[in-house]
């Protein structure tokens, strides 16, 4: 049932020239490709559609695989009048239209479906004004984003909804939308089988990229078939999707320091690369390379930080792009070097204990006493020069008066640690003695 506040041509199609992409916009859940795991009847939208309970919703997804058609489907699914805003456009008295137009539908009998695309965008204030309608049944909210909802939504509007991952879409996906269009077009696009598969990589996973590529080859006026060379003349390839500040620029960092640490450096080179292409800023590279050295690689290779810092320093000497080379030096270094943890985890331990005995005092006699009143006190009584003792090594006890003496390094027998674990062996085994005597 319409009411005042619908759009009159809302649903309706324009008469005019349609984008390829539009004409080819699936007409049921059915249709949809790549998102098969949530939609399928064992997947969370599709036992939701089954047992005809859906829940407000964020899709969560790379752009172009669907979330928009998705969310206009489950409108026509559930019989809810669909109603599509953006985050971008839409301030707070356009959504009081939205809410007073979705409660006048309510009482004449029709529900409301509200797409909100870039969701994420919306502040705190303007993500609570969704909280009551989403309670009292006025609206089924279902937001878009491409970010990561648990750091841009607030923890209410997350807790009344269900946050649905959308995956990018595989060449193999990519490869039915192409015979779709090309089905919708009537005929087969001029490409050679090596410059179709160029084509479907240009799209990097977005569906809508791909149409608009389609959509200009298939407006080329060619004789015979284009070859890849041939094709990458006429094509631009899609910039690479990486947000500097965003979810994708933790996700690429932590694939390379993952990469890095189990000592794969083909695997490390290529999101070093990745991250690079992406326009990331080479200091930030070597910044955290550098702290890669210090916590994975640690002692079992003391060269490895040098490597790192020395790679940094080239950089900032020779700029980009021929510094970026140093830092993939250490890159490759540090993902064969030898690991360990050692260093850091003590570390972790020490400063845990330093918080929970924060106010204890060290030992009496290894306090230095500059006055008369301090020695009185017994400051610095019975302190050890470890150089006067045999072995240079006195074994007396530094940590705080009647605190347990604890073992957090821990060196592995890997790289250079293996040294160092004989050492701290030793000294172990020389306190003991000492301790005992």
């Amino acid at each position: 049932m319409a009411d005042l506040f619908d759009t009159p041509d809302a649903g309706s199609r324009p008469s005019g020239p349609r984008p390829l992409a539009d004409r080819l916009r699936p007409k049921s859940l059915s249709e949809v490709i790549g998102q098969e795991k949530v939609l399928s009847r064992d997947g969370p939208l599709g036992a939701m559609l089954a047992a005809g309970s859906l829940s407000s919703l964020i899709l969560w997804g790379p752009p172009g695989v669907g979330k928009t058609t998705i969310a206009r489907l489950l409108a026509d699914e559930t019989d809810l009048h669909f109603v599509q805003v953006s985050a971008i456009f839409t301030g707070v008295p356009e959504l009081r239209k939205v809410f007073d137009a979705a409660k006048l539908r309510r009482q004449n009998g029709k529900g409301t479906l509200l797409f909100v695309d870039e969701i994420h965008r919306f502040n705190k204030a303007q993500q609570d004004g969704f909280l009551p309608h989403m309670e009292d049944g006025t609206i089924l909210l279902v937001g878009a984003t491409t970010e990561n909802p648990s750091f841009e939504l607030n923890a209410a509007l997350l807790s009344r909804s269900q946050v649905i991952v959308l995956e990018r879409l595989s060449l193999a996906d990519l490869e039915r939308l192409a015979q779709r269009a090309e089905k919708e077009l009537g005929r087969a696009l001029p490409l050679k089988g090596e410059a179709r598969e160029a084509m479907l990589e240009m799209a990097d996973g977005d569906g809508r990229a791909l149409l608009n590529l389609i959509e200009q080859v298939a407006a080329w006026k060619v004789e015979g078939t284009l070859t890849r060379d041939q094709l990458s003349q006429r094509l631009m390839r899609r910039a690479a999707k990486y947000d500097k500040s965003g979810d994708e620029h933790y996700n690429l960092i932590s694939a390379l320091h993952k990469s890095v640490r189990g000592s794969d450096p083909d695997a490390a080179l290529y999101w070093f690369a990745r991250m690079l292409e992406g326009g990331e800023d080479p200091r930030f590279l070597a910044r955290r390379i550098t702290r890669m050295a210090v916590e994975d690689i640690g002692l079992a290779d003391p060269q490895a930080e040098a490597i790192c810092l020395d790679g940094w320093q080239t950089y900032e000497r020779l700029g980009s792009p021929e510094g970026e080379l140093a830092l993939a030096q250490a890159v490759v270094y540090l993902a064969l070097a030898p690991k360990s943890n050692a260093v850091y985890t003590a570390y972790k331990a020490a400063r845990g204990a330093a918080r929970e005995t924060g106010s204890l005092m060290p030992p009496k006699h290894i306090l230095n006493a500059p006055t008369r009143m301090m020695k009185d006190h017994g400051y610095g009584a019975g302190y050890a020069y470890d150089h006067d003792a045999e072995d240079g090594f006195s074994g007396q006890n530094y940590f705080p008066e009647g605190m347990k003496r604890p073992v957090w390094y821990l060196p592995p027998e890997r790289g250079f640690e293996r040294e160092l674990k004989k050492r701290v062996e030793y000294f172990a085994k020389l306190r003991s003695k000492r301790h005992d005597g």
